[in-house]
Parts: structure tokens; sequence; C-alpha cells
């Protein structure tokens, strides 16, 4: 089918009032579920194949998120779907006020590499539970997990419910060039404008998941050998390439030098000696961003890794002597380099994160209640954690997103329903009573009454 078609099939089934049916919706997911349990290892082999990948990783950081995705939607999909009772103001008694759930209709989302499947399926899951048809577009740099996706999403659902589009910039172009009723983006913040530009031509609703330079602050107080093994995994994770990786390090000068040797300690402990030999250790998703990165180690001392082969395999690599000069203090990273800083005051930290559009996420190590209250409260950023890195997105509890140029919108759990819904807010008036207060012809006496009433 032609895009065109299948965007025209959806929203006539839309129209159609057949995705309302929360019966259908839990159906529908339960038959997704199924299939992803099916297909795991097929999952795993394609997500080895895209980005060298271990099982263990790409179970934990993708199939079980998805897999726990699910389950949080089946399990609370019947109240989420319920309309939700709000108070009524005594100005308009009788009556009944609600927020009624209602779902925009077709859905666009789009998906980048570096988590190919966990960033395609999960939006599609909030979206289809919300009530939507969807279109996924996944990203042609991961070209395994796409082929997978597709296979899947054909498998589970009619091309009217859920269909997966594939191509390079010309099918992005053509899609965002459609009449969608919502558009959920990750990827990079150049395309992210080229998205909120054109939806801007229909006046469609956008959530955009972008990202930043993250920074992980590291204060005197911290325990310092928790901190490197915690800072070595989330840093490290997918060689480098998640969106809230920490960027780069801000570490008390006093510290320095010992927090270092920790970090490179546990950075040998988790990945090895030679970390190029470890099976485990994924790669670089293509040549341009291989190139990059090599570019991005200039500037700085490389104070351990540096070394690379032809796979495009890059050890982590810690760089040391950085100003915000640096080309590699100019941009996300996205990789396996970790460049340090120093502060001596907390105040210097303020100009550090100043310098870069606001991060997605924020990491401070520190037992000092006051220093968490102040950091965490001052500085301007989407999500993070305290005493630890990246944890924050995994739970369905919370919403992840961004702030400012890193995003706008959030989803996981409820704030995955909310983005793919409108509430409409309503309110059942009583007939057996009619106040006349509001009525005209106004008189003084009845001012005085609507005075009592909003004030």
């Amino acid at each position: 089918m032609e895009i065109s078609e299948i965007i025209q099939a959806q929203k006539a089934y839309f129209q159609s009032g057949k995705t309302l049916e929360v019966s259908a919706r839990l159906e529908a997911l339960g038959r997704l579920r199924s299939a992803i349990e099916t297909r795991e290892e097929e999952i795993l082999e394609a997500l080895r194949e895209d980005l060298g990948k271990s099982r263990f990783e790409g179970y934990m950081s993708e199939v079980g998120m998805v897999l726990d995705e699910l389950s949080y939607m089946r399990r609370n999909l019947t109240r989420l779907a319920s309309p939700q009772r709000v108070r009524t103001p005594l100005a308009q008694f009788s009556a009944r006020s609600f927020r009624l759930p209602s779902p925009y209709g077709c859905a666009l989302v789009m998906s980048p590499w570096n988590y190919p499947f966990y960033l395609s399926i999960t939006p599609m899951i909030d979206a289809l539970a919300a009530g939507n048809t969807v279109v996924v577009k996944p990203s042609a740099y991961s070209p395994a997990t796409s082929a997978l996706v597709v296979e899947l999403v054909r498998e589970c659902f009619q091309p009217e419910i859920a269909a997966v589009v594939t191509g390079g910039r010309d099918v992005n172009q053509s899609l965002l060039d459609q009449p969608f009723d919502t558009i959920f983006f990750t990827g990079s913040k150049t395309v992210g404008r080229l998205v909120m530009e054109k939806a801007s031509a229909h006046l469609t609703p956008i959530t955009l998941e972008l990202g930043g330079k993250s920074p992980c602050i590291v204060d005197r107080s911290a325990d310092l050998k928790t901190a490197a093994a915690r800072i070595a995994f989330g840093k490290f994770l997918n060689v480098g390439q998640t969106c809230v990786a920490p960027d780069y390090l801000i570490v008390h000068a006093d510290i320095k030098d010992e927090f270092l040797a920790l970090l490179a300690a546990e950075i040998h402990k988790q990945y090895g000696e030679k970390p190029l030999e470890n099976a485990d250790y994924g790669r670089i998703i293509s040549e341009k961003h291989f190139q990059r990165l090599l570019g991005l180690m200039e500037g700085g001392t490389i104070y351990m890794g540096g070394q690379h082969d032809g796979s495009r395999r890059m050890e982590p690599t810690v760089i040391t002597d950085v100003t915000l000069d640096s080309p590699i203090m100019q941009e996300e990273i996205f990789g396996p380099l970790l460049p340090v800083l120093t502060f001596r005051e907390t105040a210097d930290i303020y100009p550090i994160v100043a310098a870069n559009p606001t991060p997605l996420a924020f990491y401070l190590f520190t037992t000092d209640k006051a220093q968490e209250r102040e950091l965490s409260r001052r500085i301007s950023f989407g999500g993070g954690c305290i005493n630890d890195t990246i944890i924050h997105l995994a739970t369905t509890e919370m919403g992840f997103g961004g702030v400012g140029e890193s995003g706008m919108g959030s989803y996981h759990g409820k704030a995955g329903f909310d983005t793919f819904t409108h509430y409409k807010s309503m309110v059942n008036k009583a007939n057996w009573i009619d106040l006349k207060m509001r009525y005209q012809p106004y008189s003084e006496g009845m001012l005085k009454m609507v005075k009592m009433f909003l004030k």
C-alpha cells in the first residue's frame, strides 16, 4: 500500500469507532506480547546484527522494557480509559464534571537507530492503548531490526490498525507531508525541528524526544567507588549511543585523580582489559558516526582507551584536559567518549552546564543533601538521577521526556497513554434545578449572588 492509502485506511477505521472498545485494545496488546515472546531470539539477533548488542543487553534495554510497558498497559488500561470524575463548582449545581479520554486518531511514530526495537514498539504500544491507529517509521540505519519490526507488526495487526513504513529521508519527507492527527518523534534536534515545522502545516500536535549534553557531577562527598561503577555502566551501555548517557563529567578538583583511577578500574572490570576483544561490547552504528567520534577525540588528553578497529568498535575512552571550547564539548557525543572537567565551588558548575542547551538528563553523585537540593532545583533538565545514571527512564510510574531543546512531552506508563490522548472536559448538567442568576435581565442582586460563588 502507498503511504497515502495506509493513512486513508487508518483514518476510515478510526472513524468507524472500532478502536474505542477497551476489550479490542487489550486483545491487540495481548497479540503483540505473544508475538514478541515467540520472536524474542530473532529480535535479539537483529539487535546484535545492527549494533553488536549482547543478548543480555538487548533484553535488558529493549525487549524487557517493551514487555514491561505492555504489562503496565494491560494491567491499567481499563482504569486509564475510563472517564475521570472531577470536582464540580458549586455555581454549576447540580452537575457531574469529568474528563473523557479520547484518542487523537491516526498517529505517526518515528524512531531512531540506537534502541531500534524499544523506541519503535513502546510508543506504538502507548498509541494503541490510547485507542489510536499507528504508522511506525523505523530508522534505515538499523535494517535488521527494522525488517523484524515490519514482520512483527504485520503478523499482529491489519494495516488499517498498525503499519510499518520503511525507507530513507525521502520516505520521512513524504510521511511528514501527510495529515496525521499526532506525531511522536525520537531523534536528533535537527530532524526534530523539521518535524515541528512540517507538523505546523496541519496544526498537528507533536511529541519530541530529543537529546543534549547531559552533565554528570561528582562532588567530594560522593561514594566514589559506587559512582565509578554506575557511571561506567550508564556511559558505555550501547557503546555510549544512548540519549540519556552521561555526556561529560564535572568532578571536584580535589578528588579528580582518585576518582579517575577508580573509574578506569571499573571500566576494565566491566568490559575487560581489552574491550575490543569482548564479544558483549557493541559497535558504532555507521562509518559516518564512527569518523565523527574519531574527530571528537582531538583537543584533549586520552586518559584511558582510545583504541578502535576496522569494524567500528571503539574502546571506552576517558579524555582529560578538556575545556568548554574543545570540539568534544560542542555537540552531543553519542559514543564511548567521556570528557572530564573540574570544579571547586558549586557556583562553578552553572556556567559549564549553561554553555549548552537544556540537557535531557542530569546526574549528581553526592551525599550532601543541601547540594542535592540546590543543583537539582536550579539546573533545568528533562529528568535524572541522584547517585545513579539512566535508570530514571526504566519505570512505567514516571513520564520520561525532555525540556527546552531536549524535547517536549513525555511517555512511559500513564504519561504514554496521556501523550496519545486528548481529554475532553465534560459537564453533565441535571434538569431538575436551574439557577437563574446567569440569565438576563441582570440585576444588582444577581451580581451579589454571582460574587458569592466566584471569588
